[in-house]
């Protein structure tokens, strides 16, 4: 459980990645749909882990590339949308495989 700064720095930043791959889907996101199921922020604010999962992708791992290959341009755009931050943390994401076990699970459980 976070501070309330922090949960509220998490909502403000999942919301505005996600409007970010948005708009940017073809440059960041190789025209594939980009999902943001879930920012974790360190206490200091200066980490952020971005879990992202990736809709209509043959391979996730190559979207993932791309992004952390355009990481700083990720970063400044989301800076700017959010002015009043201080300081802007640094990104680390992450692929979001947890749909894939769920439906896994559920598929088991059918068995």
């Amino acid at each position: 459980m976070g501070s309330v700064r922090q949960n509220r720095v998490e909502a403000a930043m999942q919301r505005e990645l996600s409007t970010f791959f948005q708009r940017n889907a073809r440059e960041y996101a190789l025209g594939n749909m980009v999902s943001v199921t879930k920012v974790n922020i360190s206490a200091d604010l200066s980490f952020a882990r971005v879990y992202i999962s990736v809709f209509g992708a043959a391979d996730a791992d190559e979207v993932l590339k791309n992004i952390n290959d355009n990481k700083s341009k990720v970063r400044g755009a989301v800076g700017v949308a959010l002015k009043n931050l201080r300081k802007m943390p640094e990104f680390v994401f992450i692929i979001d495989d947890s749909i894939d076990y769920a439906m896994k699970i559920d598929e088991l459980l059918k068995k």
